[in-house]
């Protein structure tokens, strides 16, 4: 089969790789129709994350049909589409009971490979799920399949900051970064009442999205956005920040911008050595500061229901579609923020 590969920084090839196959009775395998690239994996196309074994599959963000199956699998058929979170999970052990499926004891990330271990990626014609009672999701009815993808992944993340925000109908928020992850973090403390949300990046287009999402605007290049949200807030600051880069900038800023006793909710991945926060300065603003992995397994639930009802245009942030074997452009699109890109959706 064809699938994206890691060949060396910024470098991805679309070349033959062999077909998964099943290695245990509770696999699937799923031919991919839908894949996507996420900002998670700049981390490794960048370097930022060293150990990944070379001519590893890509991407974590995929749907398709069930075309093979494990003599144990119960719920899943032959012929049935399936959505699939980015991490795998039993659905039994003590982290899954609590909702936090991201730390399953048998939990794995699709498209890590390292020291010969780990799962091959969904940006493929064919992906070996695991688990796949408890990790697949068969596609709903009213939900498309790129819909399907976002669910897996962005629209959870984003949900998830804002449910770790804490958000109350009365407060201040912030959104620092306005990728498809803070849009979806934006609408996502829409939905669990935010009144006021200021999105913040540097990026027009961006910025855009995120007014017609209901947020009000600040192009971090020129306006002061510690000083905006002071004024908004009677010089206190925001009740909580949902960070979505994850970088030393982002997280000095959602520092700046918190009150005491606010909270920062970060899901960007940062791979800094430090923060630029001390545990005395945290300690001296009581602030709360959120960090993870989104379990996005178990935040499915809660966002398919808004997909099926239409309630907000998720999938305005799709920017760009192309077939599988345009892969390696899509990246470098992606990675530069070329032609206003938000999100590459890529077709075997």
């Amino acid at each position: 089969m064809k699938a994206l590969t890691f060949n060396g920084i910024e470098d991805i090839l679309y070349e033959s790789v062999p077909d998964p196959i099943l290695l245990s009775p509770k696999d699937v395998i799923v031919k991919v129709s839908c894949c996507a690239i996420c900002g998670s994996d700049l981390h490794v196309y960048y370097g930022r994350e060293t150990g990944i074994d070379q001519h590893t599959g890509m991407g974590h963000e995929f749907a398709g049909e069930v075309v093979e199956v494990g003599r144990e699998v119960k719920t899943l058929e032959i012929g049935d589409v399936v959505i699939s979170p980015f991490t795998v999970n039993c659905g039994q052990c003590y982290y899954c009971k609590i909702g936090l499926t991201c730390r399953c004891v048998e939990n794995q990330l699709f498209g890590w490979v390292e020291k010969g271990k780990g799962l091959q990626g969904g940006q493929a014609e064919y992906v070996r799920v695991p688990l796949a009672d408890s990790t697949l999701v068969k596609l709903p009815e009213n939900v498309s399949i790129e819909e399907g993808v976002l669910a897996g992944d962005v629209i959870s993340t984003g949900f998830y900051s804002a449910k770790q925000a804490q958000v109350k109908e009365e407060g201040v928020y912030a959104v620092v970064g306005c990728g498809p992850v803070g849009l979806m973090a934006i609408l996502g403390a829409r939905e669990y009442g935010a009144g006021k949300i200021y999105a913040i990046d540097k990026e027009q287009s961006r910025l855009d999205v995120a007014k017609k999402f209901g947020a009000i605007s600040i192009d971090a290049s020129k306006e002061n956005a510690t000083e905006i949200i002071r004024e908004a807030s009677q010089g206190r600051g925001a009740d909580a920040v949902m960070e979505a880069i994850g970088s030393h900038f982002s997280l000095q800023l959602s520092y700046d911008l918190v009150r005491p006793g606010g909270i920062i909710s970060s899901v960007g991945v940062c791979t800094a050595r430090y923060l630029p926060f001390s545990p005395t300065q945290a300690y001296d603003k009581n602030l709360t500061y959120v960090t993870g992995r989104c379990p996005a397994r178990a935040m499915m639930p809660t966002v398919i229901p808004l997909i099926q009802e239409r309630k907000y245009p998720f999938n305005v942030i799709v920017t760009h579609r192309m077939p599988l074997s345009d892969g390696a452009t899509g990246y470098a699109i992606f990675a530069n923020k070329k032609d206003n890109c938000l999100k590459v959706m890529l077709a075997p």
